[in-house]
């Protein structure tokens, strides 16, 4: 700031001696200014694509498979569940650290499974429909371990507050690796009617290609759909030591509505789209005008979804409903688009948008998703999307959507792609435990916790390893990075930021 401060005195003293300099000062700055969002505005997508999905490998809990490509990974939290006489080995890792969150892990899996349905042509043509069928499947195996009761479903596993005093690899853990449920009476409707959701989405994607799994993966959503709506109330009620991390701020209403519209979609049973329907405006479906989709909050992708129902005819008796689902559906996607006469979504400087400072790339990708399908089902549909301050086409929202891919892969002021491994200029001290100590395949002595803080986390050389396909929090709001590992607000990658952007990523490839 300091610096900036200091050309800008520079500038006023060369305006009053020079008049020719001043304006080729001007055009000379202006032309700098823009050189880091112009230079790059063609990506390679296809490896965009190819490592988003690489980065669900990296994330990996459990035994890792004979195929596994992410080579300085191993072996990891192979007692999970143990102690509580469940197998709980597998999973994700949600972010930088060692616990396995239920509720994002699942909010992951659902959206991986939705872009494979509305992008798994284009996933396949660019020869990765494979590994995305992979990624899905080492969440929704664990997701079956899982629940092991109707109503019953182990829902963490690892300490948050333990484990961030440690820095270790996953392969040396010795942080707590407690379990904690749900069940009749510590219910959890939030992570139950996520659960259900990612299983029922994931039941669709199976359909075909493996019809008993997907049969098995519906059989369980359903059962935890019901249970999620039966024993009703917020998980981190139930479970106090997830609130620190992944607290239900939204509530778990958002949770059974989209589970109910996952589970509508992957059976056609009517009575799903019935509970959709009842439910709209005491849950707050059609009532609740948003500009986020997250994690926590699924209100938009329930009203986008519930939106593009009504281009079948079997839906025209719910017109009514789903009008007012559709009303608020575009209400997000305007605010997106800067179209909104009161509320819309920030933008920094650079044109990124911009919700909060934790993590904003997550808040980023969904808006990128969501305006994705939306501008298709325009298209398809022949419609263009009407907002307070304009009307805009299938292509100007695509556009949009491909300007924000863009700036996370580097046309942005810092010229820095937020994908890791992805082009010249990326984040090399991603906050990221096993990414930031030596492999195990390199190293297999032990590395003690606070060794690890002391040898590695410390360190102001790269990460040893390469965390690719992961994207990071981001820049704050005047588009400005710091590439520190403990700078964990901008540095640290979770599993959803990811998620949502590999059927983007495919479209892209191929458009």
């Amino acid at each position: 700031m300091r610096e900036r401060n200091q050309k800008k005195l520079l500038v006023i003293e060369q305006r009053k001696h020079f008049k020719l300099k001043r304006w080729f000062g001007l055009i000379l700055f202006s032309i700098i200014a823009i050189l880091p969002l112009n230079r790059c505005q063609s990506f390679n997508y296809g490896e965009a694509l190819s490592k988003s999905l690489l980065y669900f490998e990296a994330q990996r809990s459990g035994r890792l498979p004979h195929n596994q490509r992410v080579t300085w990974r191993h072996h990891s939290a192979l007692a999970d569940g143990l102690e509580q006489r469940v197998d709980l080995v597998g999973g994700y890792y949600d972010a930088g650290d060692n616990v396995k969150f239920g509720l994002p892990m699942a909010f992951t899996i659902t959206m991986l499974s939705w872009g494979v349905i509305e992008y798994g042509r284009e996933i396949s043509d660019a020869g990765e429909y494979n590994h995305a069928l992979e990624a899905i499947k080492w969440g929704t195996d664990y997701f079956i371990k899982t629940h092991t009761h109707p109503n019953v479903l182990w829902a963490e596993v690892g300490d948050g507050d333990t484990d961030h005093y440690c820095w270790q690899r996953p392969e040396d853990m010795t942080t707590s690796r407690r379990a904690y449920k749900i069940d009749e009476k510590h219910p959890g409707s939030d992570i139950a009617g996520e659960t259900a959701a990612a299983m029922a989405a994931a039941s669709i994607v199976f359909r075909e290609l493996n019809p008993h799994y997907s049969h098995l993966l519906l059989h369980h959503a359903q059962q935890l759909f019901e249970f999620g709506d039966k024993h009703r109330g917020k998980y981190d009620s139930s479970m106090e030591i997830v609130k620190a991390y992944y607290p239900s701020v939204s509530g778990y209403m958002d949770e059974l509505l989209w589970a109910a519209l996952w589970l509508y979609k992957a059976t056609d049973k009517h009575d799903y789209l019935k509970y959709v329907l009842d439910n709209a405006h005491r849950f707050g479906g059609i009532t609740w005008a948003i500009t986020e989709f997250s994690w926590d909050v699924k209100y938009a992708g329930v009203q986008i979804i519930s939106s593009i129902l009504i281009k079948e005819e079997k839906h025209l008796e719910h017109m009514r409903v789903l009008e007012q689902y559709r009303s608020k559906a575009e209400f997000y996607l305007c605010s997106c688009l800067n179209k909104n006469n009161e509320t819309n979504v920030d933008r920094t400087p650079g044109g990124l948008l911009y919700v909060r400072q934790w993590n904003n790339m997550q808040y980023v990708s969904t808006a990128v998703f969501l305006l994705t399908v939306y501008s298709d089902y325009l298209q398809s549909t022949n419609q263009t999307l009407k907002c307070d301050r304009g009307t805009l086409t299938p292509q100007e929202i695509f556009r949009f959507a491909k300007s924000q891919v863009d700036y996370i892969l580097g046309s942005n002021p810092m010229a820095m792609s937020y994908m890791v491994g992805c082009g010249s200029n990326f984040p090399q001290r991603v906050h990221h435990r096993g990414a930031s100590v030596v492999s195990y395949r390199n190293n297999k002595g032990f590395i003690g916790c606070t060794q690890g803080y002391d040898n590695w986390f410390k360190r102001l050389d790269p990460n040893p390893n390469v965390v690719a396909g992961a994207i990071v929090g981001g820049p704050d709001n005047r588009d400005q990075f710091k590439d520190e590992r403990s700078n964990f607000v901008q540095t640290e990658a979770c599993t959803y930021n990811t998620a949502t952007l590999v059927g983007v990523f495919a479209k892209l490839h191929r458009t």
